[in-house]
Order: C-alpha cells, then structure tokens, then sequence
C-alpha cells in the first residue's frame, strides 16, 4: 500500500523568469506541498540536469513531474518536450505547460507532445495557489510505476 512519503515525487520547475520562480516556490508554501522543487532556467539546463551531463549532477531519482514554460531562451519549452519524449529514460515524464502562450498551434503542439495539462499564465496568484493545489491533488492521486535502473 502507498504511503504518503511514496507521493513525494521530485518536481522539476523549467522557468526562465524569476518572478514565476518565487511564485511557484510561494504557492508550493501556501498549499503546505512538500515534494522537493528543482529549478532550471531553460530546457537546456533542465536536460542537463535530468540526464547528469555537462557537469550537472543527475537529479535522483529523477523527477517524474515538470512544469513547464514555453517561452525560453536556449532552448523553449516544445523544443525541451520534444527532445524529453524521445529519450527512452525520459519519455514517460508528466509534464504540466505552464504559459503565457495562448497561441492555439502552441496548445496543439504541446499536446500532441503528450502533455498532461495546459495552464495559462498570469493567473492572479489567489488563482495561481489554486492551479497548483489541484495539480498536487491529481499527482498524489496518478499511480506511477517504479522504474527500476
């Protein structure tokens, strides 16, 4: 039977701006979500950070939830979901868009990259704190499987 220690899942947060950061880190704060949030400026960086390369240590274990930006530099957030879903260690990651993008190819995109939500920024932070508790209701609901390296 799972624990509630089992649904502590590393989260991966891939923004460039900071205010969304400490936004992110206050609304984890307000919904008392203690699952350990990593932060990555890009998705070059994040990829980094996923895989250990490029003198990034590896997260372990590797989170199995990204939120995400698309509007980034290096590397935007459709090009980092493409390069996560065809990696074989990566593909099968729950990644959450969340955008300022309303663009509808943007949206069509993202989902046919398997996204498992699509949230638009800026929502007043009372909103915000309201998105993020739903999202931490659905994953300490999801069953995941546990990978075996």
């Amino acid at each position: 039977m799972n624990t509630i220690e089992d649904k502590l899942l590393n989260i991966l947060l891939v923004e460039d701006d900071s205010v969304d950061v400490m936004n992110v880190q206050r609304a984890f704060k307000k919904n008392n979500i203690t699952n350990p949030l990593y932060i990555a400026f890009n998705g070059v960086e994040a990829l980094n950070m996923l895989r250990g390369t490029n003198g990034k240590p590896k997260l372990n274990p590797t989170p199995r939830i990204i939120l995400l930006d698309i509007n980034m530099p290096k590397m935007n957030g459709l090009e980092f979901l493409r390069e996560l879903r065809n990696d074989p260690d990566l593909k099968s990651t729950s990644v959450f868009v969340m955008t300022t993008s309303n663009d509808d190819q943007d949206k069509i995109e993202a989902y046919n990259l398997n996204v498992a939500g699509y949230i638009l920024k800026p929502l007043s932070f009372e909103k915000f704190v309201n998105a993020v508790a739903v999202l931490n209701s659905y994953w300490k609901l999801c069953e995941q499987p546990i990978l075996h390296k």
